[in-house]
């Protein structure tokens, strides 16, 4: 004879082999399971694009500062001002290219380190 209760144990059963294989499991009350190290994961995920823009803008910064102190000043806004002239692609090229306090400050500490 078959106990009705049987199909309820094994589903309760199959249930909880499923939430293990997930990584989950049963916390005990006051301990430090997976609930509180998932809440953790997900609060570090809000800005995490903010250190690649972060990145490219600095690494621009530098070119901009390397090529300054290369080729100097007057040079430097003369190619600038050629790319004014050219095509909307150009000119925006130029827009970021442009030399500010920011770049013009990092090319005097780079042409002060070099020899």
């Amino acid at each position: 004879m078959v106990d009705p209760n049987m199909k309820d144990f094994y589903g309760r059963l199959d249930r909880i082999q499923r939430v293990h294989a997930a990584g989950g499991g049963f916390e005990a009350q006051g301990t430090l399971g997976m609930f509180h190290y998932n809440s953790l994961r997900r609060k570090r995920r809000r800005a995490t694009w903010i250190m690649p823009v972060l990145l490219v803008c600095l690494t621009v910064l530098l070119i901009k500062a390397a090529v300054l102190a290369t080729i100097g000043r007057d040079f430097y806004d003369d190619r600038i001002a050629m790319l004014k002239q050219g095509s909307t692609i150009d000119q925006a090229g130029a827009y970021v290219l442009e030399a500010g306090e920011a770049t013009v400050w990092v090319s005097e500490v780079i042409r002060g380190a070099i020899p």
